[in-house]
Parts: structure tokens; C-alpha cells; sequence
């Protein structure tokens, strides 16, 4: 299962800063799947972020352009105030349609249209967030065949995001940081 996945989608908000964070700093060099990051941001404030992410990360981090094309190990943060989508011919879209569940990016948005054209070659991570966003996304995911995980909501600084997850699916997995890193460096 493991073997076929050739992208990881991770969403998180409140709370979720320091996981992500973690995440980075502890991730292969070498790790070739492409890992997209779609982070509830502030939307006015356009610049800051992805350099902050990347002060520790192992791998640079990538805002995408509309159109870019996804190539192996990069990592791509949704830019602030743009919907992040994936297109048929291996491509992005940016968005910058209305709001979804008081979000844009919209985590549910990005697992939804992931999901849509990758089915069980994605895996979708959910992270601390204080709304539901994610929730519904994750649904899609998992119906689709994605290998989802939900962060262990004893460690989620703010549990809204995860446990509005877990009252719709029974994840593949609910893992600690640690536990997460690990599932990520075990993949190609």
C-alpha cells in the first residue's frame, strides 16, 4: 500500500504551527513524494510564513504558481488566501472562488480535488485546527481510497479539526508527530 502513494496532503490550522514545523525539520532529505501543506493563514498577510516554515525545514518549500506543474520531492504550501487544487495533467490550480467553511485556502477543498484524480495513490493528514474544515475533505479522501491519518487528539493543541474528522471516518491510523514522521520517511 505503502509503495503506491505519490502524494501526501496535510492540513492543519490553529495550533497546528509546531507540528508542521516538526514535521519539516524531521523529514527524509532524500523523500521523493511530493508533500502539499494547506495551512489556514491569515489572508492579508502574504509574506512571512513560508519563510518561517523553511528557517528548519530540510526541504525547500514552494508556494505554487496557478499551472505549476507537481514534480518530485518538493514541498508546496497553499498560498495565503488561494484555494489549492489539483489538475488532471499533473498540474495546480490556484483559486480564488468564495470562502469554504470560512476558509482559503480550504483544507477540504485541496483533500476533495487531491483525492479526486490521486484515490489510493494519496495519503491525507489531518492536524490541530480550531474548525471543521478538513473534516468533510478527509470524508471524500478516505471514500476514495486515500490512507488517512488523523494526529492523535490528546496531542492536537486545538481538537476541533481532528475530532470533527473522527466523528466522520475510522482513520487507516491516528498518530502522534513522531508516529507521523515516521509514516511519511517510510515512504519512496
Amino acid at each position: 500500500m505503502m509503495k503506491s502513494i505519490k502524494v501526501i496532503i496535510i492540513g492543519g490550522s490553529a495550533g497546528s504551527f509546531l507540528v508542521v514545523s516538526e514535521i519539516l525539520s524531521n523529514i527524509r532529505k532524500d523523500l521523493q513524494t511530493p508533500i502539499f501543506f494547506c495551512l489556514h493563514r491569515l489572508k492579508n498577510i502574504t509574506t512571512g510564513f513560508e519563510e518561517a516554515l523553511n528557517i528548519n525545514s530540510v526541504i525547500k518549500i514552494h508556494e505554487p504558481r496557478d499551472k505549476d506543474v507537481i514534480k518530485k520531492g518538493r514541498i508546496y504550501l497553499a498560498p495565503a488566501n488561494y484555494h489549492m487544487l489539483a489538475e488532471i495533467g499533473n498540474s495546480i490550480t490556484l483559486s480564488l472562488d468564495e470562502l469554504h467553511n470560512y476558509s482559503r485556502p480550504s483544507i477540504d477543498l485541496t483533500l476533495d480535488s487531491f483525492s479526486y484524480l490521486y484515490r489510493h495513490k494519496m495519503m491525507a493528514i489531518i492536524l490541530s485546527g480550531a474548525n471543521s474544515d478538513g473534516a468533510e475533505g478527509m470524508l471524500n479522501a478516505h471514500r476514495r481510497g486515500a490512507y488517512t491519518i488523523v494526529q492523535d487528539p490528546k496531542e492536537a493543541a486545538v481538537g476541533t479539526m481532528v475530532e470533527s474528522t473522527l466523528k466522520l471516518i475510522k482513520p487507516n491510523e491516528i498518530l502522534t508527530t513522531d508516529k507521523i514522521i515516521e509514516r511519511i520517511n517510510s515512504l519512496e
